[in-house]
């Protein structure tokens, strides 16, 4: 097998892992998976959680609404 074709096969194989991980399954039970992942994203492009205030809020109403904050011993700042 050539250098290439190794590399390839090495390659595939971490692309293939496509499967949730507990922090995936975790993220997912509290129903604000794609709430999470925007104000993620929005963190990662701005480095700065004040210029995502947005996506807070919207993160926060879903966390309430799927009754996250009495699963978990959050408090309200």
């Amino acid at each position: 097998m050539s250098n290439d074709e190794k590399k390839a096969t090495e390659n595939q194989t971490v692309d293939d892992d496509d499967e949730p991980d507990d922090w995936d399954k975790r993220i997912f039970s509290t129903g604000c998976a794609d709430e999470n992942a925007k104000l993620t994203d929005c963190y990662y492009e701005k480095k700065d959680w004040r210029a995502c205030k947005q996506e807070m809020e919207i993160f926060r109403e879903c966390w309430q609404r799927h009754g996250n904050d009495k699963r978990v011993d959050a408090k309200d700042a």
